[in-house]
């Protein structure tokens, strides 16, 4: 079981990343959110980039338990990317998770650490490879429709809901901007 300190150390992290990026955020920006002293965050992570590991992969997890709980509670393909693009546009509307941690990684990827550069890859590959699922069962059953494969389908649509966090980011947290983007991609998949 996380101690409360790895946990806030995490969270102010993960907020840290969004606000700021990687290269952007020191344990000292940590230590005053947290009131914990640099050495306290050195013990849980003896460096940043095993703080941005851990990070991702608690990120990579919700994820995957999201995904799961959205295929194990919604049969429909539709619904279920119906279920990912709003997710999005949900927490832009909230300003409580506006953008995606690994898409704002991504756009670092050149001056990451190797293992931090992993784990974002890492998770794109699983979540094209859920996305993918979704829409090759979803194109099997006839809920979906598309002239692409369902692997490439799955990319077109994380780039354009990745994409649409950019746009809404830049116009101010704009969730209706991000829902103009997002919805026709939807509807070319949903018909």
């Amino acid at each position: 079981m996380a101690s409360d300190t790895y946990t806030r150390i995490l969270d102010t992290a993960q907020a840290l990343i969004v606000t700021r990026g990687y290269n952007a955020f020191s344990y000292a920006d940590i230590s005053a959110v947290v009131g914990v002293g640099k050495a306290t965050i050195h013990h849980h992570f003896p460096g940043k980039a095993d703080l941005a590991v851990a990070v991702i992969a608690r990120y990579r997890q919700a994820t995957e338990d999201g995904m799961g709980a959205m295929a194990a509670h919604e049969p429909r393909a539709d619904r279920r990317l119906a279920g990912y693009v709003g997710f999005w546009e949900q927490c832009i509307r909230d300003n409580n998770a506006p953008f995606c941690i690994a898409a704002l990684l991504a756009a670092e990827l050149p001056s990451l650490p190797p293992e931090v550069a992993e784990q974002v890859k890492a998770h794109f590959d699983e979540l094209i490879a859920r996305l993918t699922g979704f829409i090759d069962e979803g194109l099997k059953k006839g809920e979906l429709t598309s002239t692409e494969d369902a692997e490439r389908s799955a990319r077109i649509l994380v780039a354009t809901v990745h994409g649409a966090m950019l746009a809404a980011r830049v116009a101010g947290g704009d969730a209706e901007l991000y829902a103009s983007i997002t919805q026709p991609a939807l509807q070319r998949l949903t018909g």
